[in-house]
């Protein structure tokens, strides 16, 4: 009997693959096989090589000849939302729908990703049962004093007493690892408040629909980027957009600006709190707490930095839309001198483009500056890491390996309960995606522990 060659695999957790005839990302940074191989054992790397397997195969062994493709390490996503039951967003809003997590997940191991760290904040293990599903989600805890009341302020419909009830101590011991997010677009006037808080309020109050982009405009006019007055309009640009809008036909535009600001700020001092609160733990506890980073909370993550300087802190999507790009750059720049690892998102900038635009994402690149690459939500509609891994590739921004490490190697290195996964090294779980080696953004078959999970582009696992 002899090993069989397939370009088709069909193997299970336990068995014995080599993967042949393929490129190789193992997501160090810089470690990259033109031609390779790739062997695994009872769910991880056994042997990794450059050039054609050249060894009798063992009989029990699938030999799978990749034809070129690129293999790389299985994608870890440490900034996702909506992704398992309970409370959603930093608002504490009501959990998603079954299918919705359902979708929201296929949608992620599709794109490559086998690690998801869902960071909502206030669940708890999983607030109800969930179907099987082969991505390994995790989850964060941001059961904090000054967090809690920053959901209660915007929303929290969802926070039930066992949440409110919680503390980090607690979810630690239910299986958190890490903490956070600390803030949201909701809890500190960002974009969920722009798509969601805001439209409501004004339909409510004056019967008109406002779509995300003019309820964003509304709002910078009158507070500011940074809630604070940056860039504020004048008041007579304000009055003139809500004429504009019918939105003063029965009301005047102080009650247009009343109800915007019981909606944006009552918030934000909260979780502004909440934010020092999930530092003061990151240092306590050694994990990695990621917090809310955009113009209205910049300076607080500088200053937290700098009081808690043996804290892991994750400054979370510092191409935020609230900067500008040389904003984005210059913070990051500071706060990657005090030790802060700096994240940024795909959000919608890839290919969607329905709010927001790469410029951020670009500069910070281009600078250097970014260790790790997440998704973040964007209202549900983010775009793929391996989609912008790609873009970022193709626009000569950063070496192939370097850039696949941003969601594998680097992200590993951060959180301690990942340190079995993010890199294709012998020992290492067999986490794997195989993907068209001209475009990364197009997987076709992905492993999750040694078992394909997804093949030839269909859920399977």
């Amino acid at each position: 009997m002899t090993a069989s060659r397939t370009a088709r695999p069909r193997f299970g957790s336990g068995s014995h693959l080599i993967i042949d005839n393929c490129a190789i990302i193992t997501g160090d940074g810089h470690s990259h096989f033109p031609l390779g191989y790739l062997e695994i054992k009872d769910g991880h790397i056994s042997e990794i090589g450059s050039g054609r397997y050249e060894h009798a195969p063992p009989d029990e062994a699938i030999l799978f000849d990749a034809q070129g493709a690129m293999t790389l390490p299985g994608v870890i996503n440490a900034h996702a939302h909506g992704c398992m039951s309970g409370p959603l967003m930093p608002s504490g809003s009501i959990s998603s729908r079954d299918h919705d997590i359902e979708y929201q997940k296929n949608r992620h191991l599709l794109g490559g990703t086998t690690t998801l760290l869902n960071v909502c904040g206030f669940s708890l293990s999983r607030s109800r049962a969930e179907r099987t599903h082969p991505i390994d989600v995790r989850w964060t805890s941001a059961h904090t004093p000054a967090s809690k009341a920053a959901a209660l302020a915007v929303d929290g419909t969802g926070l039930l007493a066992e949440h409110l009830s919680a503390s980090i101590t607690t979810a630690i011991e239910q299986g958190a690892v890490g903490l956070g997010e600390g803030g949201g677009g909701q809890t500190l006037g960002g974009g969920a408040q722009d798509y969601k808080f805001i439209p409501a309020a004004i339909l409510k109050h004056t019967g008109v629909s406002l779509d995300a982009h003019t309820a964003g405009r509304l709002k910078n006019m009158l507070f500011g980027r940074d809630l604070m007055g940056k860039d504020r309009a004048p008041w007579s640009d304000f009055v003139t957009l809500c004429e504009q809008l019918g939105l003063v036909e029965t009301h005047d535009a102080h009650s247009i600006a009343a109800v915007m600001s019981s909606t944006v700020l009552p918030s934000v001092g909260k979780a502004l709190k909440g934010l020092e609160e999930l530092a003061h733990w990151s240092s306590k506890t050694g994990l990695p707490a990621l917090l809310h980073t955009a113009a209205p909370s910049a300076r607080a993550v500088v200053d937290l930095a700098q009081k808690y300087p043996e804290a892991c802190l994750i400054a979370a999507h510092c191409n935020h839309p609230s900067f500008t790009p040389q904003e984005s750059v210059q913070l990051a720049t500071e706060l990657k001198s005090l030790g802060v690892a700096i994240e940024a998102c795909t959000l919608d900038t890839i290919t969607t483009r329905w709010r927001n635009s790469a410029d951020n994402l670009d500069a910070l690149v281009n600078a250097g500056l970014v260790d790790i690459l997440s998704t973040d939500y964007a209202g549900g509609h983010w775009d793929g890491l391996l989609e912008a891994i790609h873009r970022i590739v193709r626009l000569g921004q950063m070496a192939m390996a370097e850039a696949v490490a941003l969601a594998t190697g680097n992200v590993a290195r951060l959180f301690p309960d990942f340190a079995d996964r993010g890199q294709l090294t012998i020992g290492k779980r067999a986490d794997v995606v195989i993907a068209d080696s001209r475009n990364l953004g197009r997987v076709r078959h992905v492993l999750i522990g040694g078992k394909i999970v997804v093949r030839d582009g269909i859920v399977v696992g």
